[in-house]
């Protein structure tokens, strides 16, 4: 790494939470504008965090606290690393370590709801992570490397890879957890688990997984746009649309079962995956 890569990974550090807190606002808006209401103001995603962040701490066990620190660490280094364009597989490694132990974390608690929501977050895991290696493959196929560098060389591969674009798009919706895939935890009323997976998690360390969640989300969208790296630009406003089409899916659809996740994710997925590969292979479309 060069001091360029380290100025551009510190810079990447310290926007990306506030994109998000950002990107967050506007989501609960919008939602609000959906449902006829006006809504909380754009910045109270920065308010509730400050507000977690000067509660006393409260935990259950330590294990809960080191649990909450790696799923942030995580976060950050897929971010960092993103951001100076690494190889693309080792992200989303690294991101997974995290979201393992945010899974683990609610584990080590005894409470029914955190362990419950746990469980689903797992199969929420195990919907969306083949999903992940599905694009990675369609990206290497057309690349012929999983550096971020090489694959953003191509430029548009969204003509290439549409319908793999689809499918890290309903990768996005399940890890957001928007309706009809908000089964571990959710920002609606109608969710029967409280809080589910963070039922145990407040003041600070709730904090800390909010700021995480963050940059996962600014990850997964800057994962859209390098769809249309050619102009980057134009690569935001298309996952951001993406991001506002999970809005309005989120406020008129109704949580399904995971059974019903499951089976929906895994077919699309491999469906998508090999009709694209095939049309590629084919078209003879590929590095």
């Amino acid at each position: 790494m060069t001091w360029t890569d380290y100025l551009i990974f510190l810079a990447a550090v310290i926007l990306t939470p506030l994109i998000g807190g950002l990107i967050t606002g506007l989501d609960r808006k919008v939602t609000a504008l959906i449902q006829g209401r006006y809504g909380p103001p754009v910045l109270q995603p920065f308010y509730d965090v400050v507000k977690l962040l000067s509660k006393e701490k409260m935990i259950v066990n330590d294990f809960q606290i080191f649990a909450a620190y790696i799923y942030l660490l995580s976060a950050i280094l897929s971010v960092g690393f993103f951001a100076i364009k690494a190889d693309l597989l080792m992200i989303i490694f690294i991101m997974s370590i995290g979201l393992v132990f945010y899974v683990i974390g609610a584990l080590a608690t005894r409470s029914p709801y955190s362990q419950v929501g746990a469980q689903r977050e797992l199969m929420q895991m195990l919907a969306y992570e083949p999903l992940l290696i599905f694009v990675l493959i369609g990206m290497y196929y057309v690349a012929g490397s999983f550096n971020l560098h090489d694959i953003m060389s191509h430029g548009r591969l969204l003509l290439d890879l549409p319908l793999i674009f689809v499918v890290l798009s309903l990768v996005l919706d399940i890890k957001i957890k928007k309706s009809p895939f908000d089964f571990s935890t959710s920002e609606h009323a109608h969710q029967e688990l409280v809080r589910g997976i963070l039922t145990d998690y407040a003041g600070p360390y709730l904090a800390l997984i909010e700021i995480a969640d963050w940059y996962e989300l600014v990850l997964l969208l800057a994962m859209l746009a390098i769809f249309w790296s050619q102009n980057l630009v134009i690569g935001a406003l298309i996952s951001l649309f993406v991001f506002f089409l999970d809005i309005i899916v989120d406020n008129i659809s109704a949580r399904m079962t995971l059974k019903w996740m499951l089976s929906f994710s895994w077919i699309v997925g491999i469906s998508f995956t090999v009709l694209n590969i095939a049309y590629l292979y084919f078209s003879n479309v590929s590095r």
